[in-house]
């Protein structure tokens, strides 16, 4: 019987949507080995540097999203290469939801970090320790190893540093949080929460628990409706559902999940109907959904929550709690922020070519960082300056039109707010500040330039923090390094407003590639720009799809194997339900 329910779930797709399917099956072939073509070349066209060139020390904190792109896509001969990092792999976080329970094996989604350089004709050496201060006034990263029999604590120095450690957890001071709850930021984590959730159904099944505590032991309480929330719901429901329920039959009916949200509504970043369509299929499948409801406190049977309209405060028994709620800043993070003049900020503060602000050959990626992108504002009279080449004390629109590529490529909210108020080129943007007067041969003073830019700047967006963001400032970084001498000489970048020349790189820019939400019973909500129409998709279909973009994106054909082998065994044989 589970084989025809098997093959009756991978043919509704199918009979769903036959044409798309068909061209997903063809996307994933085809996509699966372009990847592996690249990455098997990636390495065929290093940049060398000269014989007599001393090679500059690179120092890269972390082994994480950013970090590994990083190392990836470093070609350059010219680099000696230390990381350092309290773990020696690469984990594939995405798929963490699906390791806590057991639809995926935690040794499919990750890559030991030596494999990943080891084809790479660079400096490379590795360090399994943490990071405990930097000293960027004298060059130097003090670290310290949980190794035995060895040297605890050492000092290493840089010609550049690479910071990439990713983010603790925000639990924003909830108490309790820290003593009893679960995280899912690291693959120890999901095994942990594997473990837990199965030591519950043991501890129901115990003769001497109360139907009470029964109910209490096997409710499974997830804070945050984010992505990282809403998988691992999905996840742990179908889990319930399709493998243990059979193998506890005595207590399935005491299963409950709740998912708590303080905002309005679970995945907010998301399109309103995906939001809509998750909230609908969570409620009818069982699944608690609390929206506006904040967590104040965690005990270790109960969480105290808050409804925000009303302010009233309830308390729920659980068995097991999943904290999802956001991100922290690391300790030596925020010690390093209190060195450089960045303490009154959440995460360090870099410019747009990922350069920490106030360090000199310092760089920040990931979850650790946020870029600073520059106002307008702030530059307007150097901006008018640079544009006004006859210093007349005026622009006209040639002029203007002359600089406007550097404007939109140092300033991207210039084109951005172009593109949300319809306008195609300079002169739409003078109208809205002149009115039907502008034209082609109209004259901009100061005050004119000042008023026709003064609303670009709500247009600024800050990047989120997700491995898509920190893969490709990994990847845009390594590019940097690989053309660094070539650069200095001939800068590629948009005019120095506030000096002379370029810059010497195009500063960075983060292409969005869409998101999914699995939710499911094999059903998925995709945001894809490459969707035809407005991008999103929910269905079996996308289900196919999101199979074949996280096969894709692993990092080796060894992960890839592996990923799909889980996937098929648990297809045929259901997952897994050992304390292992």
């Amino acid at each position: 019987m589970r084989v025809f329910k098997i093959m009756e779930t991978i043919s509704r797709p199918f009979r769903a949507y036959p044409n798309l399917s068909k061209v997903l099956v063809v996307f994933a072939v085809s996509g699966g080995g372009y990847v592996a073509y690249a990455q098997a070349n990636s390495d065929s066209n290093l940049i060398s540097s000269a014989p007599d060139v001393e090679r500059k020390k690179v120092v890269v904190l972390g082994t994480g999203w950013a970090g590994t792109s990083f190392l990836r896509n470093l070609k350059s001969s010219s680099y000696d290469v230390h990381v350092l990092s309290p773990r020696n792999y690469f984990a594939f976080t995405p798929l963490l939801p699906s390791v806590t329970c057991g639809t995926v094996e935690p040794r499919s989604i990750v890559e030991p970090i030596r494999n990943i350089v080891r084809k790479k004709k660079i400096g490379f050496q590795f360090t399994e320790a943490e990071c405990l201060k930097i000293d960027a006034e004298n060059k130097k990263v003090y670290c310290r190893s949980h190794l035995k029999d060895g040297e605890n604590e050492f000092v290493v120095d840089y010609d550049y540093l690479v910071i990439s450690v990713g983010a603790d957890v925000n639990t924003f001071n909830t108490p309790g949080v820290k003593e009893h709850c679960h995280f899912l930021k690291e693959v120890e984590d999901a095994q942990k929460i594997r473990r837990t959730v199965l030591e519950c159904f043991e501890k129901a099944c115990l003769p001497t628990v109360s139907d009470e505590d029964k109910e209490r032991i096997l409710h499974f309480a997830i804070v945050g409706g984010g992505p990282t929330g809403v998988e691992f719901a999905a996840e742990l429901h179908d889990y319930v559902n399709d493998d243990l329920v059979k193998l506890y039959p005595g207590v399935k009916d005491k299963v409950k999940i709740t998912l708590l949200e303080a905002g309005n509504h679970i995945l907010s970043m998301f399109d309103k109907r995906i939001t809509e369509f998750a909230e609908e299929k969570f409620r009818r499948e069982g699944i608690n959904v609390k929206t506006g409801s904040m967590v104040v406190k965690v005990d270790k049977n109960e969480i105290t929550t808050k409804e925000m309209k009303t302010g009233e405060e309830s308390k729920i028994p659980y068995g097991m709690a999943l904290w999802s709620t956001g991100i922290g800043t690391r300790p030596f993070v925020k010690d390093f922020m209190n060195q450089i003049g960045q303490a009154n900020r959440r995460v360090l503060a870099t410019d747009e070519w990922l350069r920490v602000e106030g360090c000199d050959k310092v760089y920040a990626l990931g979850d650790c960082a946020t870029i600073n992108q520059r106002k307008v504002v702030e530059d307007i009279f150097a901006i008018f300056s640079k544009a006004d080449k006859d210093k007349s004390g005026t622009l006209t629109v040639k002029e203007w039109k002359e600089v406007l590529n550097d404007i939109c490529e140092r300033y991207p909210q210039v084109e951005l707010y172009l593109k949300s108020k319809q306008m195609s080129n300079i002169v739409d943007l003078l109208k809205d500040s002149k009115g039907a007067d502008a034209t082609e041969s109209v004259e901009l003073n100061i005050e004119d330039f000042k008023t026709a830019l003064s609303k670009v700047d709500s247009q600024m967006k800050m990047l989120p923090a997700t491995a898509q963001v920190a893969a490709q400032e990994g990847a845009y970084l390594a590019n940097c390094f690989n053309r660094m001498e070539k650069c200095e000489k001939n800068p590629e970048g948009p005019l120095r407003f506030r000096g002379e020349g370029r810059h010497r790189f195009h500063p960075f820019r983060y292409k969005h590639l869409g998101q999914f939400a699995p939710l499911g019973g094999e059903q998925t909500a995709a945001q894809l720009p490459v969707l035809p129409g407005d991008g999103v998709s929910i269905g079996y279909s996308s289900q196919w799809l999101w199979y074949s973009v996280y096969a894709s994106k692993q990092v080796s054909w060894r992960n890839r194997g592996m990923v799909i082998s889980d996937w098929l065994r648990r297809f045929i044989f259901g997952r897994d339900s050992s304390q292992i």
